[in-house]
């Protein structure tokens, strides 16, 4: 298909999507999950390719490659996966798709299984089948669940951000601008180039950073250390936000006060993607109690809830090994990050 960020496309029946499932519900090693079964037949805008993504299991956080990959503008509810709150964005297939346009028609009279004849021949695929891949007990009895997020690594290849041919794809396929492409490499290249990123080292490299910044008001340097002293505890405040409400996060310099020096806040890091957002007004979507671990496959509950900002995510900007990364992971937020602020402020 090489359908574009913009396009507008159909996700393909029930009937046509089984066909092109395995056993365990899964196509080329990515689980279709049973709470995609709902858009099938409805129409979406593709937001972005999802050639490439990054690996959030091995704590690597490097590129993978994903082929024919396709990210709409739908997020995944977690009602077949335990109530799981992190709101991930759904890996499409393009055989899962087909666009609406004057090919359409085309489309129509191919497999949706495409290449797959095997998968589409046996035809083993039901929807049971799907709901059952969702989650196993382990040998303790544990449940384990299994989603696109935790079998990530079986359905990608590894990226090596030196490789061109991704930041082409960017640009092709819509991700990316050329300007935004421009601008992120001037920062990869001075992160390296004035040795910035070496603790005291860099200490003129992004203090001339945070000057040329401050002049065109752009974002200051992001990738500095927490303030809070090795063994003392970390601030806490309990606003007890609720979707809906409007909040503003509060400057960069203020939140380094409640990081430690590996930028955790009661086991929870902020990350330089999060930078760009201090000093903005935004909702609340919703509060993360219970998330699945990429990793393990279980359930985890937080101690202290975190919140998720509406619109508020990763955009890839400083992270040199995964640039430009589709993906759009909500950013999640402490409390003692933000503070409310009346209903009327413009965001």
């Amino acid at each position: 298909m090489n359908v574009r960020a913009g396009d507008w496309v159909e996700v393909r029946s029930k009937d046509e999507i089984l066909s092109s499932l395995d056993k365990d519900g899964q196509f080329d090693g990515l689980p279709f999950m049973p709470q995609m079964f709902q858009y099938c037949g409805q129409r979406f805008r593709v937001y972005k390719r999802a050639h490439k993504t990054c690996d959030t299991i091995t704590g690597k956080f490097v590129g993978r490659r994903l082929p024919d990959g396709v990210h709409l503008d739908l997020r995944c509810d977690g009602r077949a996966h335990g109530g799981c709150q992190a709101a991930c964005l759904i890996f499409w297939k393009e055989a899962w798709l087909k666009p609406v346009s004057g090919t359409t028609d085309l489309m129509e009279s191919r497999s949706c299984s495409g290449t797959h004849q095997d998968q589409k021949a046996a035809a083993v695929c039901t929807e049971e089948d799907v709901e059952r891949a969702t989650q196993v007990r382990d040998p303790r009895g544990d449940t384990v669940y299994h989603c696109q997020a935790t079998e990530l690594l079986n359905y990608t290849a590894p990226l090596r951000w030196w490789d061109v041919r991704q930041y082409v794809e960017d640009y092709t396929s819509g991700n990316a601008t050329l300007g935004r492409i421009f601008v992120v490499f001037v920062y990869v290249s001075y992160y390296y180039g004035s040795l910035s990123y070496r603790g005291r080292a860099g200490l003129v490299g992004r203090w001339l950073y945070d000057r040329f910044q401050a002049v065109r008001g752009g974002i200051p340097f992001p990738r500095r250390k927490g303030t809070v002293p090795a063994g003392r505890p970390h601030p806490l405040i309990d606003l007890n936000l609720q979707p809906g409400e409007m909040v503003r996060v509060k400057s960069y310099g203020e939140i380094l006060a409640t990081l430690d020096k590996r930028n955790m806040n009661r086991g929870l890091g902020f990350d330089a993607e999060l930078v760009p957002f201090c000093g903005g007004t935004y909702r609340v979507k919703t509060r993360v109690s219970n998330f699945i671990d990429e990793q393990t496959g279980k359930m985890k509950s937080l101690k202290t809830p975190a919140i998720i900002l509406e619109n508020v995510i990763c955009q890839s900007c400083y992270s040199h090994r995964r640039m430009f990364c589709p993906r759009s992971i909500y950013s999640w937020w402490r409390e003692v990050w933000l503070e409310r602020v009346p209903e009327n402020t413009n965001s």
